[in-house]
């Protein structure tokens, strides 16, 4: 006897509607429904913390055929809300699999979609924006349709949400230092990757991993030779805190790299503005310009918010931290990418110097950072 596969249906809060195949854990999950780009590493997308809040559809089309395995996750877990794939693998053939990627997600409790024509999704996104969605299985996929996007309606915007606490590590943890030690690193987990946390030990930091809630004495109770602020879920004008938080490291010249959601609360602290992109950047292929070198760097992005600030020539900080310039660029759309103050040791980057995207275009970073502390330590 043939089962019919189990039905399911992704509901955007615009009313349209695409049926599909369970795929997953079986029920209702909500979230912000966003695209991603890469061709790969699907398990490095799910596990990103950044992806919190958000339902995950995979642009390329055939996802899981090298399964699942306990070397490459990016974080502690899987944070994406819901996922959504075209053709998902029926067998796994990789010999560094341990796991198939739909018994993950269905361990995971992760609710998903399949079957559903992605491309189509893509475009209406790209079109009308990220929005609101839901996908219902199991029992819910027979809820009237009605009522499935009153639900989906009710949702939270991701406008105006404060993630941080939901990704953030509960207690400190210490990395210690590859080679000669530079000095402490007071690392503010806003959702940080391992890869970023691997990066910096190596480069001599003893990495110290502070949870979301660090006070500005407890960064100074490490003794840290500087601050980074790493990526995360939300909207950086929620996260006033930690904006206040920077701007106590930046008035204390502590060198400061910020990376993704980093990026955008360095803005927010020298006085900038943030505003949500149309549908954002996600992926591991997009072009960003280095505007010191000229050189083009293909880059991993997962950001729907992006700072405000004049792409060409050196302007004044409107909350008094200096000049600033606006250091690197990305190519698509003109985004700001990257922030550099001249007056204080400080920048950031928008995108995921940590991941090997390009494979390793923008990991300089890093030995940028590193060479920042050492300069400043010289100076004293």
């Amino acid at each position: 006897m043939t089962h019919l596969p189990e039905q399911a249906v992704l509901v955007l809060e615009d009313g349209t509607r695409h049926r599909g195949r369970a795929y997953g854990a079986r029920g209702t999950t909500l979230g912000e429904v966003v695209f991603a780009t890469g061709m790969s590493g699907y398990q490095e997308t799910l596990t990103d913390p950044s992806y919190a809040g958000q339902i995950v559809l995979q642009t390329a089309p055939h996802i899981g055929n090298t399964g699942m395995n306990d070397e490459d996750p990016e974080s502690r877990r899987i944070w994406v809300a819901g996922y959504i794939v075209r053709d998902p693998s029926r067998v796994v053939s990789n010999w560094r699999a341990d796991t198939s990627l739909d018994a993950t997600l269905e361990k995971d409790g992760i609710v998903g979609i399949s079957g559903i024509d992605t491309r189509s999704i893509t475009r209406h996104i790209r079109s009308a924006g990220s929005m609101r969605g839901g996908i219902f299985s199991g029992d819910a996929a027979a809820l009237d349709a009605d009522e499935q996007l009153r639900i989906v309606q009710e949702a939270p915007q991701m406008a105006g949400q404060n993630l941080s606490a939901e990704v953030s590590v509960d207690a400190a943890t210490v990395t210690e230092a590859v080679g000669e030690k530079i000095g402490n690193l007071a690392v503010l987990d806003l959702g940080v990757k391992q890869a970023t946390v691997d990066n910096l030990a190596a480069r001599g930091f003893e990495v110290h991993v502070l949870p979301q809630t660090a006070t500005i004495e407890e960064i100074r109770s490490i003794d840290p030779v500087a601050v980074f602020y790493s990526n995360g879920p939300g909207d950086p004008a929620a996260s006033d805190g930690h904006v206040d938080l920077l701007r106590s490291v930046l008035d204390e010249k502590l060198p400061f790299f910020g990376i993704c959601f980093g990026n955008q609360l360095l803005g927010r602290a020298l006085g900038l503005g943030t505003y949500k992109l149309p549908f954002g950047h996600r992926g591991i292929n997009q072009p960003v310009r280095d505007k010191t070198t000229g050189r083009v760097e293909i880059t991993a992005h997962n950001h729907g918010f992006a700072v405000d600030a004049p792409i060409e020539g050196v302007f004044d900080s409107p909350a008094g931290y200096g000049r600033v310039e606006v250091s690197h660029v990305g190519l698509n759309d003109n985004v700001v990418e990257g922030l550099r103050a001249l007056d204080i040791p400080a920048f950031s980057v928008q995108y995921h110097p940590e991941a090997a995207a390009g494979p390793h275009d923008a990991n300089y970073l890093f030995d940028r950072f590193a060479d920042l502390v050492r300069e400043n330590k010289d100076a004293k």
